[in-house]
């Protein structure tokens, strides 16, 4: 899994049928200290992700997991909306 913060959404109006009503949405990568990574994912959000917010994702096959993205094209899903992260550099 990795940590996200939602930057964008994309539009698309014809599809697979599989991704209909699925939400869209351009994700930085983060740094477990929340600074972005420079990398970037589109997600298909199953948890009514928002703009701005800090959110938990699974890529590859892991994606399709969910109860909404099971055998959908996806390679990365949003799967929680992150309210902390505590590290210990220690």
């Amino acid at each position: 899994m990795k940590l996200g913060k939602v930057v964008g959404t994309v539009v698309a109006t014809k599809k697979d049928p599989r991704l209909e009503g699925l939400k869209l949405l351009v994700v930085a990568t983060l740094h477990p200290d929340g600074k972005k990574d420079g990398f970037y994912e589109v997600a298909a959000d199953t948890v009514q992700a928002g703009f701005r917010e800090t959110v938990l994702l699974c890529t590859g096959s892991s994606a399709r997991m969910t109860q909404r993205t099971m055998d959908a094209p996806v390679d990365a899903t949003i799967v929680a909306i992150v309210d902390s992260v505590n590290l210990d550099y220690k």
